[in-house]
């Protein structure tokens, strides 16, 4: 499988409490932190709901 980077860009202040634990599901913490997980469907799903908060990269 393939792998993508996922770092946080935005504040997650203000945002569902679904959007913040899916962020920390993502293992997202700190403005800036890069975290790198298989593509999964699952992973694709999270990612897509917290788009505007976040930026992917492929590895």
């Amino acid at each position: 499988m393939s792998k993508v980077k996922v770092k946080q860009v935005r504040s997650a202040i203000n945002r569902d409490k679904s959007q913040k634990a899916t962020l920390i599901a993502l293992g997202l913490r700190k403005l800036n932190q890069v975290v790198e997980h298989e593509t999964t469907p699952q992973i694709e799903g999270m990612i897509k709901k917290v788009q505007h908060l976040v930026e992917v990269e492929k590895a």
